[in-house]
């Protein structure tokens, strides 16, 4: 397989400025800046908007004893407009904090959020959410669990979170991401990973 080398690094952009363009419950940063060209030389001066957020663990919660997973319901302001209801089926998540790897924002996460506790952690990916527009990276996990300590409805209330906990076969999981009632990246990227590696976590993971 021929391996494909990167050309330029970082070394090979210049930022003219930087700037917090906004500064609320989110932030948005304004760079101005120019970078190397495949056909030799520079750019033109660029203006782009980066949405600044830190890095973000998610987990997806499998119990290979009983071959469920543990999915979370709450309402999402980014799906609304989209012909579809905002109220979204997802994984467990949260900001990584300073200092804080990010399995232990994985297992923090989970109590908060699901009120389970994670076995063993088995990476599957990090990946930029959107490079175009955010500097956002997931860090995403499978976690082992016993699903039937998943019930209830869960969140902090300060942080104005309001999660209904599902626990569902893999299977029907699955036939959720090729229907679209699962649609956002997270969730879809490791409900493949675990069809994938399915019969090595049953193996791994199971007690029985």
């Amino acid at each position: 397989m021929k391996e494909i080398k990167q050309q330029f690094s970082t070394s090979d952009v210049e930022v003219l400025s930087n700037d917090r363009a906004f500064d609320g419950f989110f932030k948005i940063d304004r760079y101005r800046l120019s970078h190397r060209l495949f056909k030799g030389g520079w750019g033109p001066e660029l203006q782009r908007e980066v949405f600044v957020r830190e890095d973000a663990t998610c987990v997806l919660p499998y119990d290979a004893d009983t071959d469920q997973v543990v999915l979370l319901e709450q309402f999402r302001v980014g799906a609304l407009g989209h012909n579809q209801s905002p109220w979204l089926l997802e994984l467990v998540a949260g900001i990584n904090d300073a200092g804080e790897t990010p399995e232990a924002v994985g297992r923090r996460e989970a109590i908060e959020e699901a009120s389970i506790e994670l076995g063993e952690l088995r990476p599957i990916c990090q990946y930029l959410v959107s490079p175009g527009g955010t500097n956002e990276k997931i860090h995403l996990y499978c976690g082992q669990v016993d699903a039937s300590t998943a019930h209830g409805i869960h969140g902090l209330e300060h942080e104005g979170e309001d999660i209904k906990v599902h626990v569902v076969q893999a299977s029907e999981a699955f036939e959720y991401v090729a229907t679209g009632r699962i649609n956002n990246a997270a969730s879809i990227i490791a409900l493949q990973w675990l069809q994938l590696n399915h019969a090595i976590l049953r193996r791994d993971w199971s007690k029985q």
